[in-house]
């Protein structure tokens, strides 16, 4: 009697798996079947906001649904890839992250990890970060910064899109290593970060090319040094960190496309080659990389491999250091 019954019930499961297999499949060869939800952990007007608005018309056209933006802001973006940890794995819901996805997986006491409920489907671009002074000031380069600092430290304020993101703990890593001390001015996001370095409530501003190159041609904002080797074709005549001397100091900025993990490997697979087509298309991929960053368009792997190396790298860097969340 008992092995009936276990018998039946395998039956039954077997039964039950084979009349669902075909219904799964069917929802994965029509998928995408409803408008798509793509979560932005940053508040409007930030890079990540904008490189998204950049792609999102283009890719909504390729995939023949609708991709809602959905800006989910807060806690140097742990909010919306908190959000974005829990939807279902169907590809109803995606997310564009920002590099403070890294940090945060050492810095912040999170309800997940990134690598374990994410999937990484493509990096797409990187680009330097680049620290600016208003016009008004009169810093000409990162050497009269440090000056200034030492002469008095802490009186120089920066400001950065929040705590614990890349331009904070880059800067907190220059300071650390080179012996001056600035004081940190976290906003929740780019958008108010850059509003506030051109209306020169914060003197100094740490931050992505993305969001400030209008204001680096318009002369508002003046490029103090960038954090690439050597200069970049994105903020032409200025110095690197490296090249004025704060050794060999290197920190690329970075945005990266993800699912939820367990998505379907088709689902995934049809929106990376949709993904890559809108990066790749000349258009897109222009205006994109005219705001200040290189379009990469890599493969799901090449993603995953980047952005476990920079968990582990910055990682490293706030454990060696000591940086806390609220310094």
């Amino acid at each position: 009697m008992m092995q009936r019954r276990q018998l039946m019930t395998l039956t039954g499961l077997g039964l039950g798996a084979s009349l669902a297999a075909p219904s799964v499949l069917r929802a994965q060869g029509n998928w995408p079947d409803r408008p798509i939800r793509l979560i932005v952990p940053w508040a409007p007007g930030g890079s990540t906001d904008t490189v998204a608005r950049l792609f999102q018309p283009r890719l909504a056209a390729v995939l023949g649904q609708p991709v809602v933006i959905e800006n989910r802001g807060g806690a140097s973006g742990s909010i919306g890839a908190s959000e974005m940890a829990r939807t279902p794995a169907d590809g109803s819901a995606w997310m564009l992250a920002y590099d403070n996805e890294a940090p945060n997986q050492t810095l912040l006491r999170l309800n997940y990890q990134t690598l374990e409920a994410l999937v990484p489907v493509s990096l797409v671009a990187t680009g330097p970060l680049v620290m600016t002074a208003h016009s008004s000031t009169p810093f000409r380069n990162f050497r009269d910064v440090v000056d200034a600092a030492k002469r008095n430290p802490e009186a120089l304020n920066y400001a950065s899109s929040g705590v614990g993101g890349l331009a904070h703990i880059s800067t907190t890593l220059l300071q650390q290593q080179n012996d001056f001390k600035l004081t940190h001015v976290p906003y929740r996001g780019g958008g108010p970060a850059v509003t506030a370095a051109v209306a020169n409530e914060v003197p100094l501003f740490m931050t992505n090319v993305v969001i400030v190159s209008q204001h680096i041609r318009a002369g508002t904002l003046r490029p103090l040094g960038v954090t690439t080797r050597g200069e970049t074709r994105h903020v032409p005549g200025t110095q690197s960190f490296a090249q004025q001397g704060f050794g060999d100091f290197e920190a690329p900025t970075w945005w990266a496309f993800f699912g939820r993990a367990g998505t379907p490997q088709p689902i995934v697979d049809k929106m990376h080659a949709a993904l890559r087509q809108v990066l790749n298309e000349p258009e897109v991929k222009a205006r994109i990389e005219e705001q200040g960053c290189d379009i990469v368009a890599s493969t799901p792997a090449e993603c995953r491999t980047f952005v476990a190396a920079e968990i582990e790298r910055w990682g490293k860097v706030i454990r060696d250091n000591n940086i806390r969340a609220d310094s």
